[in-house]
């Protein structure tokens, strides 16, 4: 298989690119999670189906943006629909070259599903059905980084 070019994400910059095998194991993780037990979806097809069809509680259009832009996270993944394809971003993203998507923290406390049919059929936010503790995980991690900062910035670390 012929390599992808790195999406062009935006803000923010592309920490790492991940393997096809990472890729892969972040979508059967993100499957887990979000599409459990869901058949005859044609989720091979596009992941985002479970929400479109309506086997998974989520907001789409307006109200899932608005959600998404209130998440923080340490880092974000950004996978690619065929699942071959995989980015850790430093910020969240909010916009990519790749038509279908899907944004998240690995630990998967929420996802967004950037659809090539936005506007109709999409965008859209889930979260995790244990949301609340992994969320306080990663405020917990974001707030370690951020004192970490900022003993650099006065030359203690």
């Amino acid at each position: 298989m012929a390599k992808q070019e790195t999406p062009l994400i935006r803000p923010g910059r592309i920490v790492r690119e991940l393997s096809e095998a990472q890729a892969a194991a972040f979508a059967t993780a993100w499957l887990e999670v979000f599409a459990r037990g869901v058949h005859g979806m044609k989720l091979k097809a596009y992941m985002w189906h479970v929400f479109s069809g309506g086997a998974y509680e989520n907001l789409s259009g307006k109200e899932a943006l608005a959600a998404y832009a209130t998440r923080e996270a340490p880092e974000y993944i950004v996978l690619s629909n065929d699942r071959n394809a995989a980015y850790v971003t430093d910020r969240r993203p909010e916009w990519t070259f790749m038509g279908d998507y899907y944004v998240f923290p690995p630990n998967l406390a929420w996802t967004m599903a950037f659809t090539h049919e936005d506007g109709w059929l999409g965008p859209y936010f889930a979260t995790h059905p244990d949301v609340e503790r992994l969320e306080a995980e990663s405020l917990a991690q974001i707030r370690k980084q951020r004192e970490i900062e900022a003993a650099r910035a006065k030359g203690w670390a």
